[in-house]
């Protein structure tokens, strides 16, 4: 096994300078680093992660939590972290708490137990104190897709009731009038933010709101279709469908084509995030942009800025989401 002496030795620096430089130092000069990586590539040599650990007080470990391990939103936002991470030689542990709040907290307890060195949080169940109370813990902490005014610093998220007014205002100036709302689960802050956008977009443009034209679903596929019936069953004058994200977009396809309905003719969709998919649906998907993998690089970085202490560029942490036109809607002008 190559040791740091040996790195040391071809890269002809002492070995407190390679052990500075392995663990990201800024007193090591540029000349010194470059020639320790060079050595370490040629040699070969693997850091043990334990000893490092011990000598600088690190596990060079980023604790994430995340609602699921499954579905299209989780995924990429755990990638992006992962692979920012990478790039300044930190793992992440990442721990599921399955949208429910016991399981929340015993997921914040397992990555503190993995003496993890900051926190990417992604939590609807917890409550505002009980995050106070982890930044306190671990300062070195972010909070994606969520606001709490007493840490807005750590807090990176999008303008959710932006996005629904801007999908309402579309349906509305491509000529339709009376349009359907299917929201995710309404205990999510997402949400109520989606529903008010869409609430304001007919304000805005004299359109009274009516309890009739709106559903509750979820961002998940379960039960969506259901709710996508009820819908269609409670109007028939209903040309437009305003879908929270494109899970219940696609669950709105099917259900359409059952009823006999011809998306992008008959009935008009939108939808909310731009997933990987939606553009391959036939019609394609009118929908909007959640810039979801700017929101996973940003909160990373501002994790790893507070561990590393090198400076970057702003974070910036309110994030605007935008429309993304295609085939689903129907011009009725």
């Amino acid at each position: 096994m190559i040791t740091i002496k040996e790195v040391a030795e071809y890269a002809q620096v002492s070995q407190s300078t390679v052990s500075r430089a392995l663990n990201g130092h800024e007193s090591v000069k540029e000349k010194n680093r470059v020639k320790v990586f060079d050595a370490i590539e040629a040699l070969g040599y693997q850091p043990n992660a334990f000893a490092q650990a011990l000598a600088s007080n690190k596990s060079y470990s980023i604790g994430m939590l995340v609602g699921t391990l499954d579905g299209p939103f989780y995924g990429p936002m755990m990638h992006n972290v992962e692979e920012a991470a990478r790039k300044e030689n930190y793992h992440v542990i990442i721990s599921s708490g399955n949208e429910l709040y016991e399981q929340e907290q015993e997921s914040i307890a397992f990555l503190r137990s993995k003496k993890v060195d900051g926190l990417v949080l992604t939590s609807d169940m917890l409550a505002d104190s009980d995050i106070l109370e982890i930044v306190k813990h671990t300062p070195a902490t972010v909070l994606l897709n969520r606001y709490i005014p007493e840490i807005s610093e750590q807090c990176i998220y999008i303008d959710n009731e932006h996005g629904g007014t801007i999908a309402v205002d579309y349906l509305i100036r491509m000529g339709h009038k009376k349009i359907g709302c299917i929201t995710g689960q309404l205990s999510k802050i997402d949400s109520r933010d989606r529903l008010q956008g869409y609430r304001n977009a007919l304000a805005k443009n004299g359109i009274e709101y009516d309890t009739n034209l709106v559903v509750e679903g979820r961002f998940d596929h379960k039960g969506n279709d259901s709710a996508v019936r009820r819908l269609l069953d409670r109007d028939t004058d209903m040309t437009a469908i305003f879908c929270m994200n494109d899970n219940i977009a696609m669950t709105a396809y099917g259900v359409c084509a059952e009823k006999g309905l011809r998306v992008g003719e008959d009935m008009s969709i939108i939808g909310f995030d731009n997933n990987n998919y939606s553009q391959y649906m036939n019609p394609s998907l009118t929908t909007i942009d959640f810039p979801l993998k700017e929101m996973a690089i940003q909160g990373a970085s501002y994790v790893l800025n507070e561990l590393t202490k090198k400076s970057q560029k702003p974070i910036e942490r309110r994030l605007e989401p935008t429309l993304i036109e295609r085939q689903s809607v129907k011009d009725l002008n």
